[in-house]
């Protein structure tokens, strides 16, 4: 199975759960970006996978595209002085990269346009999938869905979670991340992921 494939088995998930909640209860949906702020890490698996989207921009885009991840790499450089290139969240500790992520969560993610639409949505990364519904792992284990605008809509706040098997998704994605770290890409952030793209991956400085 490709990495696309297995990210469509989230797609899939997400379509089920809107479908079983109604007509029109679940706002989240390709235009919203409620959630698309502040960077977040990323696996190696997605950070190629934002390399093919990245790639298959018109010029312009690219180019604008590039200048905003450029901007938010600046200023995490000056929140985490010595974090650089290629930007691995490995290089920082876990405390450090998450008030980092904190401190610039109302960032916009460098993917949105002006216009607030994603350039890379058909490329966006596995945890931009999972948001917007709350996932029920079994034996009475769930993830909760993170949108933050949920609480404006109350029939969607109250959804029960959409079941799906995400230790079968994390396995399967371990080794599609296994194959794009042996072609130099890593975990990262989108921005980091961007500017990697145009760098070529695992490029420094």
């Amino acid at each position: 199975m490709s990495y696309a494939s297995l990210l469509a088995t989230l797609d899939a998930w997400f379509s089920r759960g809107s479908a079983d909640a109604g007509p029109g209860v679940v706002p989240c949906r390709r235009g919203c970006s409620a959630c698309c702020h502040g960077p977040f890490d990323i696996s190696p698996a997605d950070a190629a996978l934002i390399a093919e989207g990245v790639a298959a921009l018109p010029e312009a885009e690219r180019s604008a595209m590039h200048a905003r991840a450029r901007s938010q790499l600046s200023r995490c450089a000056a929140l985490l002085p010595g974090w650089g290139p290629p930007w691995l969240v490995a290089a920082v500790e876990e405390l450090a990269f998450d008030t980092l992520t904190e401190q610039l969560a109302g960032d916009p993610c460098p993917a949105l346009d002006p216009g607030g639409g994603c350039g890379l949505y058909e490329h966006r990364p596995a945890t931009c999938r999972m948001t917007g519904l709350a996932m029920d792992l079994g034996s009475n284990e769930r993830l909760d869905n993170h949108c933050p605008i949920q609480a404006d809509f109350p029939a969607y706040a109250a959804l029960q979670a959409t079941p799906f098997d995400l230790q079968r998704f994390e396995d399967e994605a371990e080794v599609h991340d296994a194959r794009a770290a042996d072609r130099g890409h890593a975990s990262t952030t989108v921005a980091g992921a961007i500017e990697a793209a145009l760098r070529g991956p695992g490029t420094r400085g």
